[in-house]
């Protein structure tokens, strides 16, 4: 198996991949020398990938316990068609500074990282480094390297502790500098087709859009709660080139497999403009 993932090596994206394709591995013997993580450039890339053939499937954060959920992702699994979540892992996250050794904390003029760990950090960086200018990367790993490239030693990253291929003289922060130490990312492995989707599962990942009229969004939430469903998240997001409409990205407590659920995705498409099955998967 093949799962694509948002590069280079060392990023969280690198992480959940890399544990998705031990839980795609289990029951065989051992895995086989073509099982591996591919990196990407962007989260477009990796779902492309997945689409056009040259991956399994994708690691995807999806939602962040602190900021809630990833709003380009959610875009992009609505957006590409034949896209469906079939497993869920949930990874903790904990931020360090990678500088110069030797260098001062103080001395730093510029830091690299993906904005949410920039966004992450700003008690931290506010407090320590009030004068850095923060610089935002297309992932934590990249952020890393565009530090590393600095021989001043005046550019440091956010990254995490497993951060690898560290050059000669850069050193990890023994501290996590978060400014909440109980953070964690949501990450979906995404295949194609709808046959990949499991039998049963524990929680049911959908969108919908409510008519733009009064009462609209209740009359959805009432015929969740009609068939006893709980929902564990509820996102929603701006329909693009429909100014006033909105899509409702909703997580459930349920099996795919019930026929309760069944019935109630069937009432949710005969009562809104739009509603589209995007996974279905057991708690990470």
């Amino acid at each position: 198996m093949k799962i694509a993932f948002l590069g280079p090596e060392g990023s969280y994206s690198h992480l959940a991949a890399k544990a998705f394709l031990e839980t795609e591995s289990t029951g065989k013997k051992s895995m086989n020398d073509w099982d591996e993580c591919i990196p990407f450039r962007n989260f477009p890339e990796v779902l492309a990938a997945v689409k056009n053939g040259k991956v399994d499937a994708a690691a995807l954060p999806i939602e962040n316990s602190l900021q809630g959920g990833v709003s380009q992702n959610l875009d992009l699994l609505q957006a590409t068609e034949g896209m469906y979540a079939v497993k869920e892992y949930v990874l903790r996250i904990e931020h360090h500074l990678i500088h110069k050794e030797g260098v001062k904390i103080s001395e730093i003029g510029r830091v690299y990282s993906h904005r949410q760990a920039l966004d992450q950090c700003l008690e931290y960086l506010d407090r320590e480094m009030p004068f850095a200018s923060l610089r935002e990367t297309e992932s934590t790993a990249f952020g890393l390297t565009k530090a590393m490239e600095d021989d001043s030693g005046k550019s440091a990253a956010i990254a995490g502790a497993h951060a690898v291929h560290l050059r000669k003289g850069f050193v990890i922060g023994k501290d996590c500098i978060s400014d909440e130490k109980h953070n964690f990312t949501h990450f979906l492995l995404v295949k194609k087709g709808e046959e990949c989707l499991p039998a049963h599962s524990q929680r049911v990942f959908f969108s919908a859009v409510c008519p733009h009229r009064k009462g609209s969004l209740l009359e959805l939430l009432q015929i969740i709660a009609k068939y006893n469903i709980n929902m564990t998240k509820i996102e929603s997001r701006p329909v693009k080139d429909r100014p006033g409409d909105f899509r409702f990205f909703i997580e459930a407590e349920c099996d795919i497999g019930s026929t309760e659920v069944q019935e109630m995705l069937s009432a949710i498409r005969e009562n809104t403009l739009e509603c589209k099955l995007l996974g279905a998967y057991d708690r990470g």
